[in-house]
């Protein structure tokens, strides 16, 4: 049986212009992959009726189309009637979804003490389903809808992502959804993920491994200095599947660090200090608190996290860190000897029992020939000693500042995982 074609259409303007990231596209394009049902396309495509005609159109000749966006109010939400314009039928009212839209609608006048007069016309529209469209619920005002024509399945979703995801689970369970998943082979997925190598090496050992062949998929991705390699098996292919994890984990064995990517390496790190008895606190100049908010996004990390300090200017390094004054005059704010300071005084500070620090230039300005824009200093200080890195990482502002707080998270989950004593500085 032949695999299900599946196609994801985002629609929004203001993500064509880049007024906003898509959330939507990623989110369903993962959902549907992990169901075997990976996109063959993930489009995004504006509110104009002739843009929006052409994709959708495309979208009713494969086996199932998921859509966000364009199910509100307004003039411009016209995903609704130019999908019955594509699929030849007409637009009818739900009178059910109808009376549960205005239900919502009236309590929303009523709280803002605006006439529901103000909302009649906009409930109408909303209610409007292609014939032969259902309702597969409501979240807030906007209906997610299925249309069903001749065993190809159209499901639309509100934009919002919180919408979305709200009623993602509802279109899972329809019946025309579920037997096209019932259709679809999903390969088995093996992830490794990878921590100092290069990408130009990782992709080397594998094609040292054997590399792709029929039966086995592979995809290679830095993210953030990490490297996450996906091996998909299909029918036949579990065997190799096995030996190339087996050669890939022989090729970087002090590198892998995880087996999965399902905890990101701020819950490693957590999970670590949680099962170690450890508490932890942070000292952030460049980052500015990015490392605590990547651990404070974590449930539960209240139980590790004390707390940390943001010490952007020298003067807050001096106060609340006790970073001494010959340590800023002589080696400079952005230093290995600050960075230390910096992580010996929030262990002090906070009474915790690791500390991390970081301090480094962020750019566009700042920089000289000696310390570069990218030049980051990391530090760990525990009972078991001080470990540091420091590098001079690529990118722009926002990509230095992210860089530094991974390469921060993974210096913390190299001391707490391997009960280091000591951790050399390593350059990046």
């Amino acid at each position: 049986m032949a695999q299900p074609r599946v196609v994801v259409l985002v629609t929004g303007s203001e993500l064509v212009r880049g007024d906003r990231r898509d959330a939507n596209g990623p989110f369903l394009a993962a959902e549907l992959s992990r169901l075997g049902l990976e996109p063959a396309r993930v489009v995004i495509v504006g509110d104009r009726p002739e843009d929006l005609s052409s994709v959708l159109r495309e979208g009713l000749q494969v086996d199932l189309c998921v859509v966000s966006g364009g199910l509100g109010p307004t003039h411009d939400d016209r995903t609704v009637e130019v999908l019955a314009a594509a699929a030849g039928t007409s637009l009818v009212v739900d009178g059910d979804l109808e009376r549960q839209i205005e239900e919502f609608s009236r309590g929303i006048a009523e709280r803002l003490g605006r006439p529901y007069a103000d909302f009649a016309a906009g409930v109408r529209k909303q209610a409007s389903l292609p014939e032969g469209a259902v309702s597969l619920g409501l979240a807030g005002s906007a209906p997610a809808l299925l249309l069903e024509r001749e065993g190809r399945v159209v499901v639309v979703l509100p934009g919002p992502p919180a919408e979305l995801r709200r009623l993602w689970p509802s279109a899972l369970e329809h019946p025309a959804v579920k037997a096209i998943v019932e259709r679809a082979q999903p390969p088995q997925r093996r992830v490794l993920r990878f921590f100092g190598p290069s990408e130009s090496a990782v992709a080397r050992a594998l094609a040292e491994a054997g590399g792709e062949h029929d039966g086995l998929e592979v995809t290679v991705c830095a993210r953030d200095l990490e490297i996450h390699v996906d091996v998909f098996s299909g029918e036949g292919g579990d065997e190799s599947a096995s030996a190339l994890v087996g050669r890939l984990r022989s090729a970087f064995p002090e590198e892998l660090f995880a087996l999965d990517d399902e905890r990101g390496v701020e819950e490693i790190v957590l999970e670590a200090c949680r099962s170690e008895g450890l508490t932890l606190a942070t000292a952030e100049s460049c980052t500015g608190g990015m490392i605590g908010v990547r651990l404070t996004d974590v449930p539960g990390s209240s139980e590790v996290y004390l707390g940390g300090v943001i010490a952007y200017s020298d003067d807050v390094k001096r106060r609340e860190l006790d970073v001494p004054d010959e340590v800023l005059q002589q080696h400079g704010a952005v230093s290995a000897e600050t960075a230390a300071a910096m992580a010996q005084g929030a262990r002090v500070r906070f009474a915790a029992d690791i500390a991390v620090s970081v301090t480094g230039i962020a750019g566009p300005g700042g920089g000289t020939h000696e310390k570069p824009v990218g030049l980051v200093y990391i530090a760990v200080e525990s009972s078991r000693g001080m470990a540091a890195r420091s590098g001079v990482l690529p990118g722009d502002r926002e990509a230095i500042r992210v860089r530094a707080t991974a390469l921060a998270l993974h210096l913390l989950r190299t001391v707490v995982t391997q009960s280091a004593t000591h951790v050399r500085d390593h350059a990046v």
